[in-house]
């Protein structure tokens, strides 16, 4: 079975950066959609940013659109996700997301629950 391994976590000032990366294992999962979703304390899972299996086609969320850039590497397994311009609200536990039955542009719509893979997630918080 697949496994997803997220990194690149940490604490920054408001207006800092941070980079994550999610690398991929076990199956090939360069041949789909991939995605970043976050849960902030007390709230639910949340969509963050997708990317199809070439890099062609992404979406983001209105809340990180001209902050946030995802990308990936087929080569190494891996996407990112280059994080700017942070702020407090940011602050949650990112994972990395990946199921071969949903397209990138049905990842903001999907049930959180019906995804199949899933990274431990990484915290990242941001300070005021």
């Amino acid at each position: 079975q697949g496994q997803l391994v997220e990194s690149g976590g940490g604490s920054v000032q408001a207006g800092g950066s941070l980079r994550l990366s999610c690398a991929a294992s076990g199956r090939t999962f360069n041949s789909f959609a991939m995605g970043w979703f976050r849960q902030a304390p007390g709230k639910e899972r949340e969509f963050v940013a997708v990317i199809n299996w070439n890099g062609r086609t992404i979406f983001y969320a209105d809340s990180v659109k001209g902050r946030f850039t995802i990308s990936r590497d087929n080569a190494k397994s891996t996407i990112y996700l280059q994080m700017d311009s942070l702020k407090p609200e940011d602050t949650a536990v990112y994972y990395c997301a990946a199921d071969p039955r949903i397209a990138a542009e049905e990842y903001e719509r999907a049930k959180v629950s019906l995804i199949d893979y899933w990274g431990q997630g990484t915290q990242v918080t941001v300070s005021s």
